[in-house]
């Protein structure tokens, strides 16, 4: 049975001869049907979508509850803003129980799909793309959901944002699975974020894959994610970011990168041929974040309880993606070799300096590279002994009905 907001759409589109003649209503193109469903829908409503590309020049918007938009598909259903002249983000809800699928939006000014505080919320089978492809012009994030609770992004693609493809951070309980980010600066990011499960997700030429990041003047910390039975390859694209930003910092060739965030689990994955390492581990000191140092004391900057185990490894560290990398590989391994599959900046907290490890890793012969950046990189250099170690493992993220 349809809902009235249905109904409503289909009439304006001329799609029910009957429904169309007994409104009597001006018919509407779709554009213009679409933005008015979306301002007046109420709960219970189903939005509909056909297939088509359509034009926007300005931000669409949703603030109703339980609302579904629902397309035909992300290669049918295309929500085009290559002309658009206002608005910051492509669509932008801020909703409970909102559950949007089935469509793409295309070339926003800004954010493609932003979503801002809600809880309930499924993201499924959305594209968000910038087609003229990696570009510091293009929108910063591509589905960028901020400050919600019981969150689930399933097989979505994201492409070509000039921040983070797939992006969730300030939020709580949130599962990211069988996604597909490419050609992003970042792939996926969890920041500032408690209680995240990573899986099944594909991030290729990317700059960098999976970032678990914490970043200050934000009141959440972040911590508690696992990252596991991902496919994590060829994350070489050049850093295109926005001087200035956070992922402007993010070394190109980096596969899976912990900044300054606690408790994350990285394990079963398979992680290949990222130039500067397979996986990269900071603290938010050693991070090339522009000016912004001097904040480090307000928060946590230290990585701690990162465990890694039972990933699959090949290739990579051949080619760091920042000046002082390469020096650091060139003085190690030559200008032929290669960092190992795990490198770290070495900085602890002096606070902690006797505690057991920051890092555990038991991942066969993989190798773990602390660079010992807080001494000028004197005593960089393997000990694998240093990070034999445990720590308890996570519970897996359970969502309400999902």
């Amino acid at each position: 049975m349809m809902n009235s907001n249905t109904i409503k759409l289909l009439s304006t589109l001329g799609l029910s001869a009957v429904i169309a003649a007994c409104s009597q209503a001006p018919q509407l193109s779709f554009q213009d049907a679409f933005r008015q469903s979306l301002e007046t829908a109420k709960p219970g409503d189903v939005i509909t979508v056909p297939e088509g590309t359509f034009a926007f020049d300005r931000s669409l918007i949703l603030n109703a509850d339980g609302v579904t938009i629902r397309g035909q598909g992300m290669g049918k259903s295309i929500l085009s803003f290559k002309g658009q002249v206002a608005g910051a983000e492509g669509l932008s809800v801020s909703a409970n129980d909102f559950t949007i699928e089935d469509l793409a939006i295309e070339d926003t000014i800004g954010d493609a799909l932003k979503v801002n505080e809600g809880n309930n919320i499924v993201i499924r089978r959305v594209r968000t793309e910038w087609t003229n492809g990696p570009d510091v012009n293009n929108g910063a994030y591509g589905i960028y959901p901020v400050q919600t609770t019981n969150i689930l992004l399933e097989g979505n693609v994201a492409i070509a944002a000039s921040d983070a493809g797939i992006y969730v951070g300030q939020s709580k309980q949130i599962i990211v699975r069988n996604n597909r980010a490419e050609f992003n600066v970042a792939g996926i990011e969890i920041e500032n974020s408690i209680g995240a499960d990573v899986y099944q997700n594909t991030t290729n030429n990317n700059t960098g894959g999976i970032l678990v990041f914490n970043m200050p003047h934000i009141t959440q910390r972040g911590y508690a994610t696992r990252v596991f039975d991902n496919d994590v390859n060829n994350n070489n694209t050049a850093n295109f970011a926005a001087p200035g930003t956070a992922v402007s910092g993010v070394p190109a060739g980096s596969g899976v990168m912990v900044n300054s965030n606690d408790q994350v689990e990285i394990f079963n994955n398979r992680i290949a041929d990222n130039n500067t390492a397979n996986i990269v581990i900071s603290s938010y000191f050693s991070a090339n974040y522009a000016g912004q140092q001097e904040l480090a004391a307000e928060f946590d900057p230290y990585p701690e309880e990162i465990l890694i185990y039972d990933n699959t490894f090949s290739g990579g560290g051949t080619t760091p993606g920042f000046d002082y990398l390469v020096e650091i590989r060139d003085a190690i391994y030559g200008v032929d070799g290669a960092f190992p599959d795990i490198i770290w900046d070495g900085i602890i907290d002096p606070n902690k300096a006797e505690e057991k490890q920051v890092i555990c890793v038991d991942n066969g012969d993989a190798q773990l590279l602390s660079v010992d950046a807080a001494n000028e990189f004197k005593g960089a250099g393997v000990d694998m002994q240093k990070y034999d170690c445990t720590v308890a493992k996570l519970a897996p993220i359970e969502l309400a009905s999902n």
